[in-house]
């Protein structure tokens, strides 16, 4: 893990700091290419594309009989997976829920003398939700991605994650799949299966919006189709950023941080301290602990490539630290944590406490785990029920509003040298001139 110290003047350019602030612009230039040929090529040939790809990156054999995954098989999977983990999935299923029942939006009407304004609300009609797969399962993604989309009211949710060397689809995935209440499943992933919903295919459905995380190949079809489809957010590879200070627990806090480079090996890890000695304590720890972390690996090569220690002047220097990077998950580790609450502007969401580690927002408190990364927490928000509906304006107007409102629509169309915007208005006021005169006659 790199030590920087941020101590000096002009911290903000800081080349470290920089290079983690824009470690995903490298990607996109070096993925982007492959995405789009992909891309591409599902638009022109749907499942023919779908399907090779398939063989290609998942070395599984599709076909328009199997790519659907089964009621048969779902019942299986509840068969395979123990009572106690479908136990905990119902508790963070009704957890979520719970949490996401107050974001609910209602249609809203306003009136004045003859005029009608509101705004309609509904929910999108079919969702397409992407739950990685490959190096780990993530049933709590199905959760996480399809429980607020229900509570919004979606009516379909479309669900595809990948089969990997074999048509099994991880059986929590598909447990998951059903206490959420997903209504199809099908086994494809990659930028294939993102472009596969978004544009349809004579298999799969087209759907109206994508969600969920995936790797950098995901990410990139998303960004690359939004626009075809609408999707939640452009997410890259995991991240966590934690402030502390000497009250710290240099285990916890290594520990912390290994819980998302274990994620992936583009995951970041950050620990930002005015602690000198709590910093060197952290990294020893976290050199103790990789040694015997199964998934030391990729844990190992996240570290090495984005690992980073910033040793700050004081806590509020952590805070503007923190949000520079706005990270993904922010740790806030400190003596008296909601003292800096009002310090933090920029972040996915926002752990306070010494016992409030990321693992248990990942799964079972309630808000919403899929969250901004790459500094995009600067203008994104958790993923959430308001992300799946869209609002329709309603308006209305009598004879009696026309009347108080025409005059300026019409200065403002004939400002902006719109003929017939002008006309549109004039027509409507001399007929209401020839109503008068036929009155008076």
């Amino acid at each position: 893990m790199r030590l920087v110290d941020l101590r000096t003047q002009g911290w903000e350019k800081n080349k470290e700091l920089l290079r983690i602030r824009n470690r995903g612009q490298g990607l996109e230039r070096e993925y982007a290419p492959a995405v789009l040929e992909i891309i591409d090529n599902v638009r022109e040939k749907g499942d023919e594309a779908l399907f090779y790809y398939a063989k290609k990156f998942d070395r599984v054999e599709l076909s328009p009989d199997n790519v659907k995954v089964s009621e048969e098989e779902i019942e299986e999977a509840f068969k395979r997976v123990p009572a106690e983990v479908i136990e905990a999935l119902k508790f963070a299923v009704e957890r979520v829920k719970k949490f996401h029942e107050h974001q609910k939006e209602n249609s809203y009407f306003i009136t004045e003398p003859g005029i009608l304004l509101g705004q309609k609300v509904l929910p999108l009609e079919r969702v397409g939700v992407y739950v990685p797969g490959g190096k780990a399962s993530y049933p709590s993604s199905v959760v996480m991605n399809v429980v607020p989309a229900k509570v919004a009211g979606v009516e379909k949710v479309i669900m595809i994650t990948p089969a990997v060397g074999t048509l099994e689809v991880n059986p929590y995935t598909l447990v998951a799949a059903k206490l959420s209440g997903v209504d199809e499943i099908y086994r494809v992933g990659g930028a294939h299966g993102i472009a596969a919903v978004a544009l349809g295919t004579e298999t799969l459905p087209k759907v109206d919006k994508i969600v969920g995380p995936g790797n950098i190949y995901v990410a990139l079809a998303k960004k690359f189709l939004f626009g075809t489809v609408d999707i939640d957010m452009v997410a890259g590879p995991s991240e966590i950023l934690v402030i502390a200070d000497e009250s710290a627990n240099p285990d916890w806090v290594a520990t912390d941080l290994l819980s998302q480079a274990e994620h992936d090996e583009l995951a970041g890890s950050f620990l930002v301290s005015h602690s000198e000695e709590l910093v060197l304590e952290v990294v020893e720890k976290l050199k103790e602990k990789l040694k015997s972390l199964k998934r030391r690996e990729i844990a190992q090569k996240s570290i090495e490539r984005f690992g980073t220690a910033f040793i700050t002047r004081d806590v509020y220097h952590s805070c503007q630290v923190s949000n520079l990077i706005a990270p993904e998950h922010l740790e806030v580790v400190v003596r008296e944590p909601f003292s800096l609450l009002d310090y933090i502007k920029h972040a996915g969401a926002i752990f306070l406490g010494h016992y409030t580690c990321e693992s248990l927002g990942d799964y079972v408190l309630g808000p919403n785990h899929v969250l901004p990364t790459g500094g995009s927490a600067r203008f994104f928000s958790p993923l959430g029920v308001y992300d799946f509906v869209k609002r329709s304006s309603v308006i209305y107007v009598s004879q009696e509003g026309f009347k108080r409102v025409s005059f300026a629509a019409r200065e403002l169309a004939q400002c902006e040298g719109l003929e017939a915007h002008r006309l549109a208005v004039e027509v409507r006021e001399a007929f209401k001139l020839l109503a008068k005169e036929a009155e008076r006659v």
